[in-house]
């Protein structure tokens, strides 16, 4: 039975959760969608800031509420009668109800922004689309230095340098064998154990307009690495140093006459030599990760790579 001076609890009110969940969907449309959702977030959090402010100022400016006294007599329960008092009371609900939104809210703002900081890795990757030039350009047997720019947008941070030779025809195919100048080890570029003729330097102008230095190399000894000592015989084999696979290699195709790079990918070993050889093919990894074996295992889940 109330009484005046029985404290006066204002109800539980469920504004300040849709509240905050406006809140959250104006953060969400500012990043996602900022001329639809970011409106509507507006919207919900100015509406149930309204309505929480109401029943503030309604809660103080009312008078408590009092019960008349009844001449009833009131019935106290028998203990017995106490394991039938509410376990869940409403109170309680709201609670559990407020953190499960608060929940969901963090999850809305954590995971779009997550989305936008991680998601660049995995989506819209460049793909190599290289004119190296005429394949008359390359004398079958014989190693080219080649730099070019991956993405001529970017400008010279794209350029990168291949090693190619012309193996020669298999089975009247032209063969080329691709090797990147990134070292396994930790991606320094390897450089060719031989003389490097640069008095002989052709500077190819492709159909699209781009250029791309070639240079012939002599690699009798195969590839070096100035920075860790990492060795490689001429087909891209590691031969001493702390690499730990081969070179990476360049996907190939022949347009029209030209040579046209794809996209690089990893190798394990490769057994035999040129236009014969068989490769160990494996998706682009980074510098000294593994790729066979039981130490692959051993790294991360790498983002495609282009």
């Amino acid at each position: 039975m109330g009484s005046e001076q029985d404290p006066h609890v204002p109800p539980p009110s469920l504004w300040p959760v849709g509240f905050a969940v406006g809140i959250a969907t104006l953060l969400v449309g500012l990043v996602v969608n900022p001329k639809l959702i970011a409106p509507i977030g507006a919207v919900i959090t100015v509406l149930f800031a309204f309505l929480w402010v109401r029943d503030v100022m309604r809660e103080r400016s009312g008078a408590p509420q009092v019960e008349p006294e009844s001449t009833v007599e009131v019935v106290q329960p028998e203990p017995e009668d106490e394991l039938e008092v509410e376990r869940f009371p409403r109170s309680r609900f709201l609670e559990g109800a407020t953190l499960g939104l608060g929940a969901a809210i963090g999850g809305l703002v954590t995971v779009p922004a997550l989305g936008f900081a991680v998601a660049p890795a995995f989506l819209k990757q460049h793909t190599h689309n290289v004119d190296l030039g005429p394949i008359a350009d390359f004398t079958e047997g014989q190693f080219v230095v080649a730099t070019f720019l991956v993405d001529p947008s970017a400008g010279e941070v794209s350029r990168r340098t291949a090693y190619v030779r012309n193996n020669g025809p298999l089975k009247d195919v032209p063969s080329f064998t691709i090797l990147s100048n990134r070292c396994a080890h930790l991606g320094c570029p390897v450089q060719p154990n031989g003389p490097v003729f640069q008095d002989k330097e052709k500077i190819q102008k492709t159909d699209n307009g781009l250029e791309v230095r070639l240079i012939p190399t002599l690699p009798a000894g195969g590839f070096g690495c100035p920075c860790h000592g990492g060795q490689y015989d001429t087909e891209g084999n590691r031969t001493a140093g702390p690499p730990v696979r081969a070179l990476d290699r360049y996907e190939y195709s022949i347009r029209n006459g030209n040579l046209w790079l794809g996209k690089t990918y990893s190798v394990g070993k490769v057994k035999g030599q040129g236009a014969n050889a068989q490769i160990d093919k494996y998706p682009l990894a980074g510098p000294g990760e593994h790729v066979d074996g039981i130490e692959k295992w051993l790294y991360p889940v790498d983002p495609p790579h282009g």
